[in-house]
């Protein structure tokens, strides 16, 4: 078995840094590009007009179980009781079980819970009402589109050529431009690392009077070490710190839309002005109740996402091959493309084969050299490699060799 630290050689890491660390005329079209930004490239079935041809979907990042049995059960026993009664607008259950979960001593107080990890990042952006924001790139799209939304100025910092966030950049930024809101994503999306240590170096450092820092966890929960990896323990320690958690990834509700986030009372106080009454519906509280008390769940998906994506690594990574897998601590990860266009290689492989994948050229700072993929269960694992052995023994059939 290989070890996923093993994965990445240095030139595949100075390639990848190349296209992220765009020059400067590149930047200022990038720039460009978002300030007309008014939505968000996304993955899912429903992210192509041929959604109807996809068998496979691998361009979601979603618990490869799918939703738990126990959630199911759940929702069936209390479909008929909820389905005519108003949901509780607060969601006080349901925040007294994440706060049970979470815990450090964290009430309902500190708790905010919206349709949706994306909801709350939108809420939240206009409730702070902030000047700057702060956005290390390529990251999550929605942190941009909101930023753009409330009038902020964007500020923003790639990653070095080792995907890691460049922490000093970010701390002389907040310093240069107060008033500021960083987001930060960790694990990062798309490129999968983990960069606890200098995040927690950069909440150390910058004013906390005049900075907030949203700290994005949505898939922290597919980590071993959770409590080492997660900020949520340093949550009382500093005012400005905002974490966000998705339960749409980790417990499979992607189709109910939960999340929440976790902050200091008089933030949670501000974001509650900027909520609308029941974007939480029954089902979803109900569903989100039943998945933090099936942890079993998560710990099985864990080591399937383990063993497959070590799997996966090792096959893509083979002698000749035209793709390169980069090394991810979660349950997706990189695929760099050599000589062939991702845009080209997403639709062949949906045409051909039913399988979606995401075409990363949408994400801030990245080319057409990187599809993203999830890890699922084996068989779905192996008919992805399957067809991607085919398509890179057909380049020229399928006219994907670029010119």
């Amino acid at each position: 078995m290989i070890i996923d630290s093993d994965i990445l050689d240095s030139e595949v890491l100075l390639n990848l840094g190349d296209s992220i660390n765009v020059n400067q005329e590149n930047n200022l079209q990038g720039r460009k590009k978002l300030i007309n930004l008014d939505s968000c490239s996304h993955g899912g079935i429903y992210s192509t007009k041929n959604y109807f041809k996809v068998k496979i979907d691998f361009s979601s990042n979603v618990n490869p179980l799918g939703i738990s049995r126990q959630v199911l059960k759940e929702i069936r026993k209390n479909l008929k009781q909820i389905s005519h009664i108003y949901p509780d607008s607060n969601c006080n259950l349901l925040k007294k079980n994440i706060a049970d979960y979470i815990e450090h001593g964290i009430d309902k107080d500190w708790i905010s819970v919206g349709n949706g990890a994306t909801e709350l990042i939108h809420n939240f952006a206009r409730a702070v009402s902030l000047k700057n924001s702060i956005i290390i790139y390529p990251t999550f799209c929605e942190y941009e589109l909101a930023s753009k939304r409330c009038g902020m100025k964007i500020d923003y910092i790639p990653l070095s050529k080792k995907l890691q966030i460049q922490a000093n950049l970010v701390i002389e930024k907040s310093k240069n431009n107060h008033n500021s809101l960083i987001f930060l994503c960790n694990p990062n999306n798309p490129t999968g690392q983990v960069n606890t240590d200098i995040i927690e170096k950069i909440i150390s450092c910058i004013d906390s009077s005049k900075t907030i820092l949203l700290l994005d966890e949505s898939f922290i929960e597919f980590l071993n070490n959770i409590e080492r990896q997660s900020l949520i323990s340093k949550i009382k320690e500093y005012k400005n710190l905002v974490i966000l958690r998705s339960m749409t990834k980790s417990y499979g509700l992607a189709g109910l839309r939960l999340g929440y986030l976790i902050a200091h009372p008089h933030l949670i106080q501000k974001l509650k002005s900027f909520q609308i009454p029941w974007s939480v519906n029954g089902i979803a509280q109900i569903a989100g109740i039943a998945a933090l008390k099936d942890q079993v769940h998560i710990s099985r998906a864990k080591k399937i996402i383990q063993k497959e994506r070590n799997y996966m690594y090792k096959t893509l990574n083979k002698k000749g091959s035209n793709i390169h897998a980069l090394r991810s601590d979660v349950n997706f990860f990189l695929i760099k493309l050599k000589n062939i266009n991702s845009i080209a290689y997403q639709k062949i492989l949906l045409n051909i084969h039913g399988i979606l994948v995401r075409d990363c050229s949408s994400f801030t700072g990245m080319s057409t050299d990187f599809i993203r993929v999830a890890v699922r269960t084996h068989r779905d694992n192996v008919t992805l490699l399957k067809a991607i052995y085919d398509i890179n023994n057909n380049l020229d059939k399928y006219k994907l060799l670029k010119d």
